[in-house]
């Protein structure tokens, strides 16, 4: 246990840093995609297309491209400076947007068109009718791919341990045998391994939780 107690500094920065992608990542991938979600299904055609050509150009980008581009090419257009957890966080938001999105269109494909048509019907707007009429529906039968969304989310913060962000995937080059930071790679990564079970574990409860909430709520 040397490992963990002789490094709890370095755990603390970690798994804080980690939870601070992972949430704040979670934040902009869902406000942006249910922005880009309500695109891909708007009657305004320059508003679907934009929203298709976001989704299909950043979800086939590899993560690891997208987390290139912001932390090496973001200082090179004279915009204001921002730490590397600040990139990685928007980064992995942007990248994340695009399965949210399509989680979204899909849940809202779901709710039956004459439930649209009978709200426009009464005078409410595009805007009103997704928030007021579809939205609520279609968030109830996405929460299982939506948690799965999430989860990979969780999994892919360990893409900013490559990019200087100290978070969990990070520890492995900086707990050494040594006096000073006792423990090895090896055992860093089983230990590491545990906290993203146990996470994980927790979305998997969460997602029980409000499937179970949402079923008596219909």
């Amino acid at each position: 246990m040397d490992v963990i107690f002789g490094n709890l500094d370095l755990w603390g920065q970690a798994i804080s840093n980690t939870l601070l992608v992972f949430f704040a990542g979670g934040v902009i991938a869902l406000i942006l995609g249910l922005i880009v979600g309500a695109m891909r299904v708007s009657p305004v055609p320059i508003a679907r297309g934009v929203g298709t050509v976001y989704v299909n150009t950043v979800r086939n980008t590899p993560l690891t491209l997208v987390f290139f581009f912001f932390i090496f090419g973001y200082p090179q257009l004279g915009l204001p400076e921002l730490s590397n957890l600040v990139l990685g966080i928007l980064a992995i938001g942007i990248y994340t947007a695009t399965y949210v999105a399509e989680v979204l269109r899909a849940g809202i494909n779901t709710v039956p068109v004459g439930q649209a048509e009978a709200a426009r019907a009464i005078g409410l707007p595009f805007g009103q009718v997704m928030g007021l009429v579809i939205l609520p529906q279609a968030f109830r039968s996405v929460v299982p791919p939506m948690m799965s969304v999430f989860i990979a989310l969780l999994k892919n913060t360990t893409v900013a341990a490559g990019f200087s962000v100290a978070e969990l995937a990070a520890l492995r080059s900086t707990v050494n045998d040594s006096a000073d930071r006792p423990g090895n790679p090896m055992e860093v990564l089983l230990w590491v391994a545990v906290v993203f079970v146990a996470l994980v574990l927790l979305l998997s409860w969460l997602q029980r939780y409000l499937e179970n909430r949402w079923r008596i709520a219909r």
